[in-house]
């Protein structure tokens, strides 16, 4: 019994160090980050912003819609200039994921 315990424990903690391969940092009890996703050759300069974001809810149900496509939409913009990804986890309960699409 004790060496399934053991087992039980080694392999949880192994769980919780072992992560997915991901573009952005990924924290295992908490993630914050902003993250560049792509940007436009030329200047720097826009004149509109729209966002869009998903959630996720213990990492079983996520919904939303956080495409560039609908970002760029929800702004009014139809040229793109840059677009940035903003994450947040809490301990994979509640997550947030934010597209902001930069342009005119």
């Amino acid at each position: 019994m004790k060496k399934l315990s053991l087992v039980a424990i080694v392999l949880s903690f192994a769980v919780l160090l072992v992560g997915c391969a991901t573009p952005f940092p990924l924290g295992s009890f908490y993630t914050e980050i902003k993250s560049p996703a792509a940007a436009a050759s030329g200047p720097v300069t826009y004149s509109k912003v729209g966002t869009a974001s998903s959630t996720s809810i213990l990492a079983i149900v996520a919904t939303g819609d956080a495409s560039i496509k609908t970002a760029a939409a929800n702004g009014g913009i139809k040229t793109i200039k840059y677009v940035d990804y903003d994450a947040i986890n809490y301990l994979g309960i509640y997550g947030k994921y934010t597209t902001t699409v930069y342009g005119d």
